[in-house]
Protein backbone atom coordinates (compact mmCIF):
# COMPACT_ATOMS: atom_id res chain seq x y z
CA UNK A 1 0.00 0.00 0.00
CA UNK A 2 1.16 3.92 -0.82
CA UNK A 3 1.48 6.05 2.56
CA UNK A 4 2.16 9.98 1.87
CA UNK A 5 1.94 12.72 4.64
CA UNK A 6 2.49 16.12 5.58
CA UNK A 7 2.07 18.18 8.12
CA UNK A 8 2.63 22.35 8.38
CA UNK A 9 2.40 24.82 10.86
CA UNK A 10 0.56 27.12 8.25
CA UNK A 11 0.68 30.95 6.78
CA UNK A 12 -0.25 32.56 10.18
CA UNK A 13 0.92 30.49 13.35
CA UNK A 14 4.35 30.34 14.76
CA UNK A 15 3.91 27.14 15.92
CA UNK A 16 2.16 23.46 14.99
CA UNK A 17 0.36 21.59 17.34
CA UNK A 18 -0.70 18.82 14.81
CA UNK A 19 0.82 15.28 15.19
CA UNK A 20 0.26 12.15 12.92
CA UNK A 21 1.70 8.62 12.24
CA UNK A 22 1.47 6.69 9.69
CA UNK A 23 2.69 2.72 8.62
CA UNK A 24 2.64 -0.60 8.20
CA UNK A 25 2.05 -3.38 10.35
CA UNK A 26 2.91 -6.99 10.02
CA UNK A 27 0.42 -8.63 7.44
CA UNK A 28 0.34 -5.27 5.43
CA UNK A 29 -2.62 -3.54 7.14
CA UNK A 30 -2.25 0.08 7.41
CA UNK A 31 -2.71 2.49 10.77
CA UNK A 32 -3.19 6.09 10.21
CA UNK A 33 -3.47 8.90 13.26
CA UNK A 34 -3.83 12.36 12.76
CA UNK A 35 -4.41 14.62 16.35
CA UNK A 36 -4.89 18.23 16.58
CA UNK A 37 -3.91 19.80 20.11
CA UNK A 38 -5.52 22.38 21.70
CA UNK A 39 -4.04 24.80 24.84
CA UNK A 40 -1.08 26.56 24.88
CA UNK A 41 1.27 25.92 21.97
CA UNK A 42 3.42 23.63 23.59
CA UNK A 43 0.39 22.20 25.56
CA UNK A 44 -1.32 21.67 22.29
CA UNK A 45 1.71 19.92 21.00
CA UNK A 46 2.10 17.64 23.97
CA UNK A 47 -1.41 16.60 23.99
CA UNK A 48 -1.41 15.57 19.92
CA UNK A 49 2.28 13.74 20.27
CA UNK A 50 1.39 11.76 23.22
CA UNK A 51 -1.87 10.66 21.99
CA UNK A 52 -0.18 9.93 18.48
CA UNK A 53 2.75 7.74 20.66
CA UNK A 54 0.54 5.96 22.23
CA UNK A 55 -2.18 4.60 20.04
CA UNK A 56 0.67 3.81 17.74
CA UNK A 57 2.24 1.79 20.36
CA UNK A 58 -0.64 -0.01 21.49
CA UNK A 59 -1.84 -0.44 17.98
CA UNK A 60 1.49 -1.64 16.92
CA UNK A 61 1.40 -4.18 20.37
CA UNK A 62 -1.77 -5.38 19.84
CA UNK A 63 -2.79 -6.03 16.27
CA UNK A 64 -2.65 -9.59 15.03
CA UNK A 65 -3.48 -10.60 11.37
CA UNK A 66 -6.61 -11.84 11.15
CA UNK A 67 -8.09 -10.24 13.68
CA UNK A 68 -12.09 -10.40 13.81
CA UNK A 69 -13.98 -6.93 13.20
CA UNK A 70 -15.44 -6.62 16.74
CA UNK A 71 -11.48 -7.19 17.84
CA UNK A 72 -10.59 -4.10 15.82
CA UNK A 73 -13.27 -1.88 17.25
CA UNK A 74 -12.13 -2.99 21.01
CA UNK A 75 -8.51 -2.59 20.03
CA UNK A 76 -8.90 0.94 18.19
CA UNK A 77 -11.44 2.02 20.89
CA UNK A 78 -8.92 1.23 23.75
CA UNK A 79 -6.06 2.61 22.71
CA UNK A 80 -7.80 6.09 22.39
CA UNK A 81 -9.20 5.60 25.68
CA UNK A 82 -5.74 4.71 27.30
CA UNK A 83 -3.86 7.85 25.48
CA UNK A 84 -7.10 10.20 26.95
CA UNK A 85 -6.88 8.90 30.42
CA UNK A 86 -2.37 9.14 30.04
CA UNK A 87 -3.57 12.85 28.74
CA UNK A 88 -5.62 13.75 30.99
CA UNK A 89 -3.32 12.49 34.15
CA UNK A 90 -0.78 14.55 32.53
CA UNK A 91 -2.98 17.85 32.48
CA UNK A 92 -2.82 17.35 36.34
CA UNK A 93 0.92 17.55 36.98
CA UNK A 94 1.58 20.97 35.56
CA UNK A 95 -0.65 23.81 36.14
CA UNK A 96 0.50 24.82 32.69
CA UNK A 97 -1.01 21.75 31.33
CA UNK A 98 -4.51 22.90 32.80
CA UNK A 99 -7.07 22.55 29.55
CA UNK A 100 -5.10 21.27 27.52
CA UNK A 101 -6.29 18.18 25.00
CA UNK A 102 -6.44 16.75 21.61
CA UNK A 103 -8.58 15.29 18.74
CA UNK A 104 -8.15 12.12 17.33
CA UNK A 105 -8.81 10.54 14.08
CA UNK A 106 -7.53 6.56 13.53
CA UNK A 107 -7.72 4.52 10.89
CA UNK A 108 -6.50 0.98 10.50
CA UNK A 109 -7.06 -0.36 6.41
CA UNK A 110 -7.24 -4.26 6.93
CA UNK A 111 -9.49 -7.17 5.50
CA UNK A 112 -10.58 -5.00 2.28
CA UNK A 113 -11.80 -2.18 5.12
CA UNK A 114 -11.08 0.70 6.94
CA UNK A 115 -12.05 0.95 10.82
CA UNK A 116 -12.25 4.17 12.23
CA UNK A 117 -12.19 5.84 15.62
CA UNK A 118 -12.33 9.65 16.44
CA UNK A 119 -13.20 11.96 18.72
CA UNK A 120 -13.30 16.28 17.95
CA UNK A 121 -13.29 17.41 14.62
CA UNK A 122 -10.49 16.19 12.78
CA UNK A 123 -11.79 13.83 9.73
CA UNK A 124 -11.42 11.08 7.46
CA UNK A 125 -12.85 10.72 3.89
CA UNK A 126 -12.81 8.14 0.89
CA UNK A 127 -12.77 8.95 -2.16
CA UNK A 128 -14.46 6.44 -4.25
CA UNK A 129 -15.93 6.40 -7.74
CA UNK A 130 -15.50 10.30 -8.43
CA UNK A 131 -16.50 11.49 -5.12
CA UNK A 132 -15.56 12.46 -1.82
CA UNK A 133 -17.12 10.62 1.21
CA UNK A 134 -16.85 12.01 4.42
CA UNK A 135 -16.53 8.81 6.98
CA UNK A 136 -16.50 10.77 9.54
CA UNK A 137 -19.08 13.13 11.96
CA UNK A 138 -17.42 16.56 13.39
CA UNK A 139 -17.85 16.38 17.26
CA UNK A 140 -18.55 20.40 17.42
CA UNK A 141 -20.66 23.31 18.33
CA UNK A 142 -21.25 24.17 14.36
CA UNK A 143 -22.33 20.21 13.14
CA UNK A 144 -24.74 20.25 16.52
CA UNK A 145 -26.23 23.50 15.15
CA UNK A 146 -26.35 22.30 11.64
CA UNK A 147 -28.43 19.30 12.67
CA UNK A 148 -31.11 21.02 14.76
CA UNK A 149 -31.94 23.34 11.58
CA UNK A 150 -29.90 26.21 13.43
CA UNK A 151 -27.63 27.64 10.71
CA UNK A 152 -26.75 26.64 7.00
CA UNK A 153 -24.37 24.73 5.31
CA UNK A 154 -23.75 27.85 4.04
CA UNK A 155 -23.68 30.23 7.37
CA UNK A 156 -21.45 27.51 9.16
CA UNK A 157 -18.95 27.92 6.85
CA UNK A 158 -17.67 31.45 8.83
CA UNK A 159 -19.26 30.93 11.23
CA UNK A 160 -17.75 32.18 14.46
CA UNK A 161 -17.91 29.63 16.65
CA UNK A 162 -16.82 26.11 14.20
CA UNK A 163 -13.42 25.80 15.96
CA UNK A 164 -15.24 25.13 19.32
CA UNK A 165 -15.30 21.30 19.48
CA UNK A 166 -17.06 18.92 21.80
CA UNK A 167 -14.98 16.26 22.50
CA UNK A 168 -11.58 16.04 22.78
CA UNK A 169 -9.30 13.87 24.79
CA UNK A 170 -7.53 14.95 27.77
CA UNK A 171 -10.36 16.92 29.22
CA UNK A 172 -11.79 14.13 31.36
CA UNK A 173 -10.95 10.99 32.30
CA UNK A 174 -13.39 9.23 30.33
CA UNK A 175 -13.94 10.19 26.55
CA UNK A 176 -16.23 9.04 24.06
CA UNK A 177 -16.07 8.48 20.98
CA UNK A 178 -17.34 7.06 17.33
CA UNK A 179 -16.40 4.09 15.65
CA UNK A 180 -17.51 2.93 11.75
CA UNK A 181 -16.34 0.60 9.64
CA UNK A 182 -16.34 1.12 5.60
CA UNK A 183 -15.18 -1.31 2.55
CA UNK A 184 -12.04 0.28 1.52
CA UNK A 185 -11.12 -1.44 -2.23
CA UNK A 186 -8.05 -0.88 -4.91
CA UNK A 187 -9.33 2.03 -6.17
CA UNK A 188 -10.04 3.79 -3.65
CA UNK A 189 -8.22 6.81 -1.16
CA UNK A 190 -8.17 7.41 2.42
CA UNK A 191 -7.54 11.04 3.56
CA UNK A 192 -7.08 11.94 7.31
CA UNK A 193 -6.86 15.21 7.96
CA UNK A 194 -6.93 17.96 10.30
CA UNK A 195 -9.82 21.11 10.19
CA UNK A 196 -6.62 23.34 8.76
CA UNK A 197 -7.32 21.54 5.89
CA UNK A 198 -11.29 21.82 5.96
CA UNK A 199 -11.87 24.84 7.21
CA UNK A 200 -9.14 26.53 4.10
CA UNK A 201 -11.00 24.19 1.48
CA UNK A 202 -13.46 23.26 -0.44
CA UNK A 203 -14.31 19.63 -0.67
CA UNK A 204 -14.68 19.93 -4.19
CA UNK A 205 -11.07 21.28 -4.76
CA UNK A 206 -9.87 18.52 -2.36
CA UNK A 207 -11.52 15.57 -4.73
CA UNK A 208 -9.94 17.60 -7.81
CA UNK A 209 -6.31 17.20 -6.40
CA UNK A 210 -6.99 13.82 -5.65
CA UNK A 211 -8.44 11.99 -8.92
CA UNK A 212 -5.24 11.62 -11.17
CA UNK A 213 -3.59 8.60 -9.46
CA UNK A 214 -0.35 10.83 -8.29
CA UNK A 215 -0.75 9.73 -4.50
CA UNK A 216 2.77 10.99 -3.42
CA UNK A 217 1.55 14.25 -4.57
CA UNK A 218 -1.62 13.94 -2.59
CA UNK A 219 -0.57 15.60 0.98
CA UNK A 220 1.57 18.04 -0.46
CA UNK A 221 -1.00 19.26 -3.03
CA UNK A 222 -3.77 19.68 -0.04
CA UNK A 223 -1.37 21.25 2.28
CA UNK A 224 -0.56 23.90 -0.43
CA UNK A 225 -4.29 24.23 -1.19
CA UNK A 226 -4.75 25.05 2.16
CA UNK A 227 -2.05 27.92 2.93
CA UNK A 228 -2.86 29.52 -0.70
CA UNK A 229 -6.89 29.83 0.62
CA UNK A 230 -5.03 31.41 4.00
CA UNK A 231 -3.48 28.82 5.72
CA UNK A 232 -4.98 30.12 9.11
CA UNK A 233 -4.27 26.65 11.02
CA UNK A 234 -2.10 23.92 11.51
CA UNK A 235 -2.24 21.68 8.79
CA UNK A 236 -1.90 18.25 8.75
CA UNK A 237 -2.50 15.72 5.74
CA UNK A 238 -2.30 11.15 5.33
CA UNK A 239 -3.33 9.88 2.12
CA UNK A 240 -3.60 6.26 1.96
CA UNK A 241 -3.98 3.69 -1.31
CA UNK A 242 -3.28 0.40 -2.64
Amino acid sequence: MKIVARTDKGVVRDNNQDSYTAFELEDGAILAVVCDGMGGAAEGALASSEAVKLIRESVAEKYQSGMSDISIKTLLVSAVENANKHIFSLSKTDENYEGMGTTAVVALVANSFVYIVHAGDSRAYKITEGELVQLTRDHSVVQNMLENGEITPEEAIEHPSKHIITRALGVDDFIRTDFCQEPFDEDEVLILCSDGLTNYSKPDDILRLTSDGCYYKYADRLVNLANQNGGGDNITVVAVAY
